[in-house]
């Protein structure tokens, strides 16, 4: 009987040990699901996953609808991966209502910018989400945090809408500590007919919205950024980067380009930044504060519009080591000279230098005011707060809107109108609008213009 017992029991454990082995992990179960559908929905499991690497929505899924309840996905102390979830070569897919976590604190490895023959794809490992190759597809109700790269990547895709996305708490840094412009959410290589609304983005290390080409790959066309919100960002809240036909409208921040020690020197913060070739583009009704850097850069903005924005400085120009002008051109890339550009009915209040810099032809200043500028008082013999730009342009600084001979390519402003605009700071009346040497003001238009020198109180 004793004998008969102790086999039973043997059995028992052995059948025990055999379900236990089984029985799958929560990884396994996640990863069966994803693989066993590829149209219909997908509904996740509510509680915390743990993600040991890429989760992968199959190639040629169409018409999936992946649902949270409760469900946090979180990257493992080994994860290795392009992204925690992998959605390629798919057509109207859903992602909708969990988190994810990337467990940026064992995970974060410094690592350099990407190289601009490369893409970010290929470049950042271990981030949030990657699309590519998508036809299609909805992000809605996701939070974001605690990656060490990007939380999202769209390359290569058509008609992406996200909202409601909050992005928190992720980026890398390079060998010297800075910004490597990782953190938020990236469009690239000819990504076409894409939305991101109504998301907000919190303490970023890189750049927090924006789009991007590799070299040689297509540009980004008729995208649209509106109403996100923004704060603690290391470098620009939105960046458009190789891109026409993009509208950023009614966005709103604060505290871009902090904190200070993270921020690369060489790649200045801004609210609104541009890069390469961007045309046929709109920047409306966007209001920012506290920028340590530039309220608007234009470099390679062109036949475009830039109208009733607000950007506003309140402290001391000391607390904006970055500080710059409010709106910025530039030509880094041939392809983006500067012309035509309509800036009109902007509020540039508090800059630490100027309200504009102007090079090239075309554009049409009208309405604008621009206040309280050169809090760091160039002209004022104060030229350790980083007044003189070049031995041979001394005024830059200290004007309020400055015609430039060019930027990185020739550009001499000339054939524009200047109108109607509201210009006053620190030696604003004498200092108002200054040309480079070499820059003839009668060589643009200027009219009915108010200049004062009054100053904010502090």
């Amino acid at each position: 009987m004793d004998r008969g017992v102790a086999k039973v029991a043997r059995s028992v454990v052995l059948l025990l040990v055999f379900l236990a082995a089984c029985k799958k992990s929560p990884e396994e179960d996640l990863r069966e699901r994803l693989a066993s559908r590829t149209t219909g929905t997908i509904n996740l499991p509510p509680g915390v996953v743990e993600v040991s690497r890429e989760l992968r929505v199959p190639p040629g899924a169409h018409d999936l609808d992946i649902v949270g309840s409760g469900t946090i996905l979180k990257a493992t102390d080994d994860f290795k991966g392009r992204a925690m979830l992998v959605v390629d070569g798919t057509r109207n897919v859903r992602l909708r209502d969990f988190t994810l976590d990337g467990n940026r604190v064992v995970l974060e490895k410094q690592l350099g910018a990407a190289p601009s023959e490369t893409s970010l794809r290929d470049h950042f490992p271990n981030n949030g989400v990657l699309l590519d190759g998508v036809q299609g597809a909805e992000v809605s109700n996701l939070t974001l945090a605690n990656f060490a790269n990007l939380a999202i990547v769209v390359g290569r895709s058509s008609k992406v809408r996200m909202h409601h996305v909050r992005v928190e708490d992720s980026g890398s840094l390079d060998s010297q500590g800075h910004s490597n412009g990782s953190g938020g959410v990236a469009f690239e290589d000819g990504s076409t007919d894409f939305e991101v609304r109504s998301s907000t983005f919190h303490r970023l290390r890189g750049n927090a919205l924006w789009t991007r080409s590799a070299t040689g790959a297509p540009r980004q066309q008729n995208g649209l950024f509106a109403a996100n919100r923004f704060d603690a960002i290391g470098r620009d809240a939105i960046l458009i980067w190789h891109a026409s036909r993009m509208r950023v409208e009614e966005n709103t921040g604060a505290r871009i380009g902090y904190p200070n020690e993270a921020v690369d020197p060489l790649a200045q913060p801004a609210a609104i930044g541009t890069f390469g070739n961007v045309d046929h583009s709109t920047y409306a009704k966007n209001q920012f504060e506290e920028v340590n850097g530039k309220c608007i850069d234009l470099d390679g903005f062109h036949d475009g519009i830039v109208m009733r924005n607000q950007c506003a400085d309140r402290r001391l120009p000391d607390e904006y080591p970055f500080g710059h002008f409010g709106i910025v051109m530039n030509n880094s890339d041939p392809a983006g000279q500067p012309a035509n550009i309509e800036i009109t009915g902007n509020v540039i209040d508090g800059m630490k230098y100027g309200g504009l810099f102007l090079i090239g032809s075309g554009h049409r200043v009208m309405g604008n005011r621009f206040e309280h500028l050169n809090k760091a008082k160039c002209g004022g013999g104060k030229e350790n707060r980083g007044c003189l730009h070049a031995k041979d342009e001394p005024k830059m600084f200290e004007s309020g809107i400055y015609l430039g001979r060019g930027g990185a390519h020739r550009a001499v402003a000339r054939a524009n109108l200047i109108r109607d605009n509201t210009i006053s700071g620190y030696k604003m009346e004498t200092h108002c609008i200054v040309a480079a040497p070499g820059v003839s003001l009668q060589a643009n238009t200027l009219g009915a213009n108010t200049c004062s020198d009054f100053e904010m109180a502090h």
